[in-house]
């Protein structure tokens, strides 16, 4: 309306030529004769004067566009299509960001910027029941010392619909492993031939993320996160594979350590690479084994040393498990229900662990604990 205005008091100011185009333009005509006279007799000037008035319109009509153009709301639809792409180019090239395939999105979204992840493994048996396996996994990141952040790089694994389904509800990092013909939703007992089957799936898996330039810590559902492990777990380039162990022997670097797959933290390079593919290949010379016994026989026959690997056994007085306590609370880091069969036993007994180190944190200065609730549910799950 403003520019409305404007426009008709500029053309109230031209000259007699231009008030007699207005009249022309603006109402009708009485007679054209007269005004084609009064066009031919002064044509060079209308002409002029009618330049103008089109410069007038053209400036008026641009205004008016710049005016929308910069009072458009930046997240509201534009006017203008490629306004977004002006005002918001990080917008535009995250959009234009390709994946290889799902794991390599959800590996993007987890990893560390020097491309490490944290990987755990879940199915239908560990997602669902009154206390969910993975629900009290995530409470011992809430209650651990320094572990709240390291859930921002944890990738869960899930190996059904059902568990995948969970994840995203929990708004976690998730992937689904899909395996055609197979179902692994159900709980699989130790050492049942579907616990095996699931197993070796899961080294597979592992090898396709170390052959992607992903370093990791892989850890079963049933290891409590009491204090972040970083600090215990060495940074040192030189070492491919750090282990965790059911018994201590003394020594980080013996061979003679009784080495536990449910949590180790490894490198990508070609050594540890080369290891992955030739405990997968081992499946198929050890028929009825579980993937823990075919890493063992073959570091036993001299394949760390044949692939120069340099790999540490971690002390379980910082990863430590059912099968050997912690003796100090003050510096243990992971808890493991090794040594356990079942999940509702495994539950019941880390439900008491978690109690312990709660009880131990709101403990003032002079108090101790001095051990660890016993592990009954898991020591009788052997029983049946």
């Amino acid at each position: 309306m403003v520019f409305t205005k404007l426009a008709m008091r500029k053309l109230q100011q031209n000259s007699f030529s231009t008030k007699l185009f207005s009249r022309s333009f603006l109402r009708p005509c009485k007679s054209i004769i007269p005004t084609t006279t009064m066009i031919t007799n002064t044509k060079n000037k209308v002409i002029i004067d009618h330049s103008h008035h089109i410069l007038y319109i053209i400036l008026l009509f641009g205004l008016l566009l710049i005016s929308i153009f910069l009072t458009s709301p930046s997240n509201s639809p534009s006017f203008f299509p490629l306004q977004l792409s002006l005002f918001n180019p990080s917008k535009q090239i995250n959009e234009r960001v390709y994946y290889k395939d799902d794991l390599e999105r959800a590996l993007v979204g987890a990893s560390t910027e020097n491309k490490t992840v944290i990987i755990t493994i879940v199915n239908k048996a560990y997602v669902e029941g009154d206390k969910a396996m993975l629900d009290l996994f995530l409470d011992g990141f809430w209650h651990g010392e320094g572990t709240r952040e390291l859930v921002n790089h944890l990738l869960i694994v899930a190996m059904d619909q059902t568990s995948y389904e969970r994840c995203k509800f929990l708004h976690l990092h998730c992937y689904k492993l899909e395996t055609d013909g197979v179902d692994f939703g159900g709980e699989k007992l130790f050492m049942s031939q579907d616990f095996i089957k699931m197993m070796w799936r899961r080294t597979l898996f592992l090898s396709d993320v170390l052959k992607r330039g992903y370093n990791f810590i892989f850890t079963d559902t049933d290891v409590l996160w009491l204090r972040n492990p970083f600090p215990n777990l060495y940074s040192n380039q030189t070492i491919d594979l750090q282990i965790s162990i059911d018994k201590f022997n003394g020594s980080q670097w013996s061979e003679e350590n009784p080495i536990n797959t449910g949590f180790y933290m490894i490198k990508s390079n070609t050594k540890t690479i080369a290891l992955l593919d030739a405990w997968y290949a081992g499946k198929d010379k050890a028929i009825g084994w579980k993937e823990q016994d075919v890493l063992i026989k073959l570091m036993k026959d001299g394949l760390f040393k044949h692939l120069n690997l340099s790999v540490r056994f971690l002390d379980t007085l910082h990863f430590s498990g059912f099968c050997d306590d912690s003796k100090d609370v003050n510096v243990v880091a992971t808890v493991h229900a090794n040594c356990c069969r079942s999940i509702s036993a495994k539950l019941a007994d880390l439900i008491l662990v978690l109690h312990d180190w709660r009880r131990f944190k709101n403990a003032n200065k002079t108090s101790t604990l001095y051990g660890w609730t016993q592990h009954v549910n898991c020591w009788d799950s052997w029983k049946n």
